[in-house]
């Protein structure tokens, strides 16, 4: 391995560390790092080795549980040269072998060269907070916290055209495969081996408990051990030798998170929220400053605030893409990094409330799919298949108008109850269905694409238990890891380490032993958190609709921002890639212009893939790319 190609890797991802950097070269082994310095900041330079330089580690994340660890390991004769958590994780492999990971509580990526048995070993961490992508072309094997970082080896950057359908329905691919092909990401909670002679081995250490509790406990017993372990959780991700803070959204997980935060120390914290605007263009309505503030009062936080306006968002897309590595899924990204940007300007580490949703049971789609459940079994019997159909092309044929029919959409009406697919991927999660694929792909697109569900529909399958135990299982797996991901690469943009207390594996185990009646009543859930945070946070707070971190997209997707990203899309660039039909998506925006729908959230999926195809492929620098009016 070539010291200049590590340090060309190393060099994409200096955002991620502009602490420190690092380099090991053995032979045809090398290890690059690039460091945020948040534990033992002195003495905790990576590559880290042990005492007899036979074991090195490059590892990112937090180990919460290491203190307790470092006593067990010395105890057992292995000797510490710093206090950081690096180490810990060193001795535990060369005690444990592979089987360190099971005594790991935090999260993690890490790459381990263990010179005695010429192995490469690395692991993920259960939940997927920390990313890991690799590259094996059975001659070369490359790893990074980034898919930039291989592709500065040098690697030709190639589309996974396999993996198109999934992208236009999910946003994101929720398999190994990523939206390069030949590059993958470590599932979580599994590990990685590789020996000299190129053998391959992954394998899962953990898997979310399947079944539910066998003995019926009072719901005060659920309430009261989320809240110990919830609390305990919180604790141990404060532990940081740099400034620290959280995120305020003031809803009810980052507010939660905040007033426990505040309990345990004792003293004020530092609270970051985002906004938009002045207010024009519908950013208001998107707006969860005013709840922020109040939550900020309440707990008597050092509180500051950002706000993105809409130039601010379309001129950061491009370069936000280019830190992602995939089209971005999600608008809010381009909040979260301007947060997260604030952030960096106080402290080095945040603490956020994701992951009570996916645990919880705190987004609508869960409760509004059990009631379609209920209601579909009802409307089957009363009905025949021909009538439900003729039903199904009335309502689509209807001039409705996009309000009414966005909200028809997702009832029991216009889904079929023998799909899983239309019942809950196509209902809450696809901007393209794979009937409307069919129509904007062209021919030579659809011969090289996937099956969109695939992916989702594995995870579904692997699920066990009563239907929101199933439902929650499957967005664990699937949506959560790039929820997560999403969250990584936004911070990590501004140099700044993102924590997230409600995914602790224990307190993660623990929620999937909830009975569904303790989380979800009528449309709303979360009903555990919300009784264990009664004697933190005002009722106002408990009971306050879930906003979900909106941005004012389908607000700014009017008048001449709309006819420049038509342009952008119709180009003969973007035509000449052979990927979609023009006609569909002129129709795509000739539809949402005169609002018989919604399309809102089809143009944003056309619009990053385009931008990153620029970034990526075309070689375009992100500063030089403009897609608004």
């Amino acid at each position: 391995m070539k010291r200049e190609a590590l340090t060309n890797m190393a060099q994409t991802i200096v955002h991620r560390g502009p602490d420190d950097e690092g380099l090991l070269v053995e032979g045809n082994v090398g290890l690059a790092m690039r460091r945020l310095s948040i534990i033992d900041i002195e003495s905790g330079h990576q590559p880290l080795s042990n005492e007899t330089g036979d074991v090195s580690i490059v590892f990112n994340g937090e180990i919460y549980n290491h203190a307790r660890l470092r006593t067990e390991l010395e105890s057992k004769g292995h000797q510490y040269r710093t206090r950081s958590d690096t180490e810990t994780i060193v001795h535990a492999y060369e005690e444990y072998g592979r089987e360190c990971v099971t005594h790991l509580r935090g999260m993690f990526a890490f790459v381990i060269w263990d010179s005695r048995r010429r192995v490469l070993f690395a692991a993920r961490d259960r939940l997927g907070i920390k990313p890991f992508y690799y590259r094996w072309n059975h001659k070369t094997f490359l790893f990074g916290s980034e898919i930039k970082a291989i592709l500065a080896y040098p690697v030709h950057a190639e589309f996974n055209h396999s993996a198109l359908t999934e992208y236009l329905a999910f946003g994101y691919i929720s398999s190994a495969e990523t939206m390069f092909a030949g590059v993958h990401k470590l599932i979580p909670g599994h590990t990685l081996e590789i020996s000299e002679d190129g053998e391959l081995k992954i394998e899962r250490y953990w898997s979310l408990p399947a079944d539910g509790e066998p003995e019926f406990r009072p719901h005060a017993y659920y309430v009261q051990t989320y809240r110990e372990l919830l609390e305990r959780s919180v604790a141990s991700h404060l532990m940081s030798d740099v400034p620290l803070g959280m995120f305020l959204s003031g809803g009810l997980d980052s507010s939660a998170v905040a007033a426990l935060a505040t309990k345990i120390r004792g003293s004020q914290i530092k609270t970051f929220a985002v906004g938009y605007g002045s207010g024009d263009f519908g950013e208001a309505s998107c707006s969860e400053l005013n709840y922020a503030r109040q939550v900020a009062n309440h707990i008597s936080s050092d509180h500051c605030e950002v706000r993105l306006t809409r130039n601010d968002f379309f001129e950061l897309l491009p370069k936000l893409i280019w830190h992602e590595d995939e089209p971005i899924v999600w608008p809010s990204s381009v909040a979260l990094f301007s947060v997260a940007q604030l952030a960096r300007e106080h402290v080095t580490v945040v603490l956020t409330g994701e992951g009570s949703d996916e645990t919880l049971a705190g987004y609508t789609r869960y409760a509004w799919t059990l009631l379609n459940a209920r209601m579909d079994a009802l409307y089957r019997s009363v009905t025949t298949s021909r009538v439900r159909n003729s039903v199904r092309r009335l309502v689509e044929q209807s001039p409705l108008g996009a309000s009414l029919h966005r909200k028809l959409q997702h009832t029991f009406v216009l889904r079929d109850g023998n799909s899983w697919a239309s019942m809950y991927f196509d209902n809450f999660f696809s901007a393209f269905s794979a009937a409307e694929q069919a129509e904007l792909l062209t021919p030579s697109a659809l011969a090289r694409a996937g099956d969109a569900y695939r992916n989702s529909m594995n995870a579904w399958e692997r699920s066990r238990g009563d239907l929101l135990h199933r439902m929650l299982s499957t967005d664990i797996h699937t949506y959560l890891v790039e929820l997560l991901m999403k969250q990584d690469q936004m911070t990590m943009a501004a140099s700044i380490e993102s924590r997230v207390p409600f995914l602790d594996h224990e307190l993660v185990e623990f929620t999937a032993r909830i009975p569904a009646q303790y989380s979800v009543r009528g449309m709303a859930g979360k009903f555990i958190l919300k009784k264990a945070m009664e004697d933190l946070l005002p009722r106002s707070v408990i009971c306050r609709k879930k906003m979900g971190f909106p941005t004012p997209w389908e607000h700014w997707l009017a008048g001449a921002t709309l006819d420049a990203l038509e342009r952008t899309l119709l180009a003969p660039r973007s035509m000449d890639r052979g990927l979609f039909r023009r006609q569909a998506v002129q129709r795509v925006f000739a539809e949402h212009r005169d609002r018989t729908r919604d399309h809102s959230k089809r143009i944003w999926r056309l619009l990053n893939l385009e931008i990153w195809q620029r970034v990526f492929f075309d070689g375009e620098e992100p500063r030089q790319i403009r897609c608004e009016a």
